[in-house]
């Protein structure tokens, strides 16, 4: 794969070597992570938050109970959620559209853990 912001960059389709033949492609998987060759990350952050939801819906039960504490139901948001959906972000280049999109999905956890709440002043 030609990594490259040019659009025009590596016209070749395959790569040969020796008696070997690479095709080229506009992106793969490697370690979990999709790489593109726009190096875009759009489409690996969606994939990471589809996967987060779902790892969300997955232990909805604990995390709606009344019998567990605010802590425990974050400190579960921590360490089963969270990762899954930031697994390899050291390596992120965030746009600030993206960056709002996990601003977002993180709000919705939070506010299905806590539940409605009221301002004591305004009510």
């Amino acid at each position: 794969m030609v990594m490259s912001r040019d659009q025009n960059a590596g016209l070749i389709q395959s790569v040969r070597i020796d008696n070997s033949t690479l095709e080229r492609v506009e992106g793969f998987k490697y370690l979990g992570t999709t790489l593109t060759n726009q190096n875009s990350i759009a489409e690996e952050i969606k994939r990471r938050l589809r996967s987060g939801n779902a790892c969300y819906h997955s232990v909805q039960n604990l995390l709606s109970s009344r019998l567990l504490s605010e802590n425990l139901k974050i400190k579960i948001y921590r360490t089963i959620i969270l990762p899954v959906v930031l697994y390899g972000c050291e390596t992120w280049s965030l746009t600030l559209r993206e960056e709002r999109k996990l601003k977002v999905f993180e709000n919705m956890v939070l506010r299905r853990i806590f539940g409605p709440r009221r301002d004591e002043v305004t009510g």
